[in-house]
């Protein structure tokens, strides 16, 4: 019987970081840059119901990532059932070429994106990290990774690396894809209204929704992204975000005060109470 690969622990960053309720504050990033990836775009545009049951299609999503990176003994089995929901998916780019979501190449991005977005969401909303602690994360997400059962062919060997793949996949390979498009209308159109919400009643409360959805979708985006998809962003709009997240970092001190409930999503919460807290 083969070995499951090595789990993450309390002793990682990652586990200190990504559960973190502050993360929230990213807004969709790591979903749209996935969905800029040609191929990944594509088969969620021919197999998902993320266009019918957008938010129900996302927190889907979000709970097995978080039980894979939080299941310690059972984190190898919950990476291999993420990787079999991803088995049928597959079939032809519009130039005709195939796509599959087990290709090594476009499943690793969709694990690039949840990674960069955890480092940036740490550094824009909690504090920098050093170069040390970069790397270390980056050690964390291979070990992560493998717990998906996927070949690691395409895994950079290192941070250096990690960060020249990084590049080369915002300046050369993303694209405004469809997808994509749609997963970030509402920045600019306004959130549907929920079912069951009266007409009238939304019409009056959704103008300041959209305005905070907006600030925080775009907001949260790297700027290649804004640029690609066309979303503004004024120098005005880069100031006041720059004073909204240096205003959740000097929450800093009081932030461990708060119930852990509030601080932590709920699968790092029963991580913690079966293995202790990060160190």
């Amino acid at each position: 019987m083969t070995k499951d690969p090595e789990s993450l622990g309390p002793d990682s960053l990652t586990w200190r970081h990504f559960g973190d309720t502050r993360m929230l504050l990213v807004g969709p990033r790591a979903a749209v840059l996935q969905n800029m990836l040609p191929a990944l775009g594509q088969g969620v545009l021919d197999h998902s119901v993320f266009f019918s049951e957008t938010f129900a299609r996302l927190k889907r999503s979000a709970g097995p990532i978080l039980n894979t990176v939080y299941g310690g003994s059972r984190s190898a089995e919950t990476g291999r059932q993420v990787r079999d929901y991803h088995r049928e998916i597959k079939g032809t780019m519009p130039d005709g070429s195939r796509y599959h979501a087990l290709d090594p190449e476009t499943y690793f991005w969709a694990h690039a994106t949840f990674l960069e977005t955890m480092l940036y969401g740490t550094e824009t909303f909690i504090r920098p990290l050093s170069e040390a602690e970069k790397r270390r994360i980056y050690e964390e997400s291979k070990t992560w990774f493998r717990l998906y059962g996927v070949s690691d062919r395409s895994m950079p060997e290192d941070w250096e690396a990690f960060q020249a793949y990084w590049k080369h996949m915002l300046e050369e390979v993303i694209v405004p894809h469809k997808t994509a498009r749609y997963g970030v209308g509402y920045a600019t159109k306004g959130l549907p209204a929920p079912p069951k919400v009266p007409a009238k009643l939304w019409r009056t409360v959704s103008p300041p929704l959209n305005s905070v959805a907006r600030f925080i979708t775009v907001g949260g985006m790297h700027p290649r992204m804004r640029e690609l998809l066309n979303l503004p962003w004024s120098a005005a709009d880069e100031r006041r975000y720059q004073r909204f997240a240096a205003g959740v970092r000097r929450l800093n001190r009081a932030w461990p005060l708060l119930p852990e409930a509030v601080r932590y999503l709920p699968q790092a919460r029963a991580a913690f109470r079966r293995n202790g807290r990060p160190r």
